[in-house]
């Protein structure tokens, strides 16, 4: 497992390479990236804040139980903290396995429950003020 919360942009390559190895049939990743606008307000940009101890590990925990629900050979869960303009990536989750429903399940488990516990927070700047919200769809 690759599980790591950086202040620099992640890396598509690095995550999907981590991943790949010649043991399984199949990979998918999941890349979340700002979105220019939320409920029709335009975004300038989020601002992401962690706390580090408790987040990565979260993040661990999220990852072991995937591989224990499902024969996931490598996982990666890679966020950012600070500040991201529109279009910069968020967050990158990639898994393999042997074979693909794996993949999908692990990774959509792996977001899903990261958003619910993970305590990660995500402020939206707006061209008119700025409001913390939680780091939820």
């Amino acid at each position: 497992m690759d599980i790591q919360l950086l202040e620099r942009p992640l890396s598509l390559s690095e995550c999907s390479d981590y991943v790949a190895t010649n043991e399984v049939g199949g990979s998918t990743v999941f890349i979340g990236t700002v979105r220019d606008q939320t409920k029709g307000k335009r975004v300038i940009r989020l601002d992401f804040e962690a706390y580090a101890p408790m987040a990565l590990s979260e993040m661990r925990k999220i990852a072991a139980q995937a591989c224990e629900r499902w024969p996931v050979k490598k996982m990666v869960i890679h966020h950012r903290t600070g500040s991201l303009e529109v279009g910069e990536i968020a967050v990158i989750i990639a898994v393999s396995a042997a074979h693909r429903k794996a993949t999908f399940e692990a990774c959509q488990y792996a977001i899903d429950t990261l958003k619910e516990r993970v305590p990660i927070w995500k402020k939206e700047i707006f061209e008119d003020g700025e409001v913390w919200v939680a780091a939820h769809p």
